[in-house]
């Protein structure tokens, strides 16, 4: 049953890590893609869009951590798993959003 909670703990990363460009950008005042936005995740939606998005993503991220089985911050199979949920959605945030904010191929001054 432990690789269950593995499996929630890496879900759990992945929203916790999503709420962070989404509440940022929102919290900023700043449009930012979401899957709201037409085209899904390629078109801007409006701060409140994103601030309201970023909470549920955070609010979904705890509920995986903190509420299913026993996460424990020095357990390093709990960190792992949360972690590579975290470092997942992170790589494939910046290629997906960098096609749009140029973080694909930086100008070099």
């Amino acid at each position: 049953m432990n690789w269950l909670y593995d499996v929630a703990y890496f879900f759990g990363g992945i929203f916790l890590a999503n709420a962070i460009p989404h509440l940022v950008s929102g919290m900023m005042g700043r449009p930012f893609q979401s899957p709201f936005a037409r085209p899904p995740g390629a078109g801007l939606s409006s701060s409140t869009v994103n601030v309201l998005w970023g909470f549920f993503n955070a609010a979904a991220g705890y509920a995986l951590v903190c509420r299913v089985g026993d996460f424990g911050l020095k357990n390093t199979g709990d960190m792992l798993a949360c972690g590579a949920g975290a470092l997942l959605i992170a790589l494939f945030s910046a290629r997906h959003f960098g096609r749009f904010h140029g973080g694909n191929a930086p100008e070099h001054s």
